[in-house]
């Protein structure tokens, strides 16, 4: 059984999965056990048939589940997390900006955790590699929601994080909720950590994202986030609960 497992969301990027899975391999081998989770959420190209090529030719720690439309990134990562067989997690996007290797850097940071411990460990693009109109726009939207939610997050919307699996099934699922990992892991009385990370060029293809399709969808589900926070009546830390196990 593997004990890290790599969950990647990918829509449309046929020409980035397969440099993205031997650069995992390189920053993995010989390192921890591991897989690699890879959802295809609908894609129209060749993203799943080059995948499916890929472990037919024996690449054995390559998983790979296909939404036969598109449900979005938050339920792609949550059926990923569910079909993964890893103790922890580590989420990447599928367009290669991120850097495998950083996942070391991540994985260093969970010593002194125990089994049980709810935490997220939270990457941080400091040196951005995109245009300054969607810098901008990410410097707005995380001001805010650290305004509003408090979670004291840097940068949200980097993809690459870790965390336990089973903290990451304890939290409420909803759509768009990976934009909220932070939060959410503060509601369950987790620790956060922040690590700077790398941040690549995209090599091929375009982003699916862009200021009129978050705005919006964004602000309505950050007041659903608040709302959550406010009903939140899980005690904060395990040494609030006392619990006398019977004797047979």
């Amino acid at each position: 059984m593997p004990i890290l497992s790599i969950v990647i969301p990918v829509k449309d990027e046929q020409d980035n999965v397969l440099p993205l899975l031997d650069e995992i391999h390189q920053a993995m081998r010989n390192q921890i056990d591991y897989e690699v989770v890879f959802v295809d959420d609908g894609s129209t190209d060749l993203t799943y048939a080059r995948l499916a090529e890929r472990r037919g030719v024996g690449d054995l720690r390559l998983c790979l589940i296909k939404n036969r439309q598109s449900l979005g990134q938050s339920t792609a990562i949550y059926l990923g997390v569910q079909a993964a067989r890893g103790r922890l997690i580590a989420t990447l996007d599928g367009d290669g900006q991120n850097d495998p290797a950083d996942i070391h850097s991540l994985l260093a940071l969970t010593t002194g955790y125990g089994s049980q411990e709810d935490f997220l460990i939270a990457g941080y693009r400091k040196h951005r590699r995109d245009s300054a109109w969607k810098k901008l726009q990410s410097l707005v939207a995380n001001g805010i929601r650290t305004r509003l939610l408090g979670d004291n997050t840097p940068d949200t919307g980097c993809g690459l994080k870790l965390f336990p699996r089973h903290s990451f099934l304890k939290l409420p699922y909803f759509d768009h909720m990976h934009r909220f990992l932070p939060a959410l892991f503060r509601r369950l009385g987790g620790d956060i950590q922040i690590c700077v990370v790398n941040h690549r060029a995209r090599l091929a293809g375009i982003s699916k994202y862009n200021m009129l399709n978050r705005a919006w969808v964004g602000l309505i589900d950050m007041l659903g986030v608040m709302w959550l926070q406010r009903r939140n009546r899980l005690p904060k830390s395990a040494t609030e609960v006392t619990v006398e196990k019977p004797i047979i």
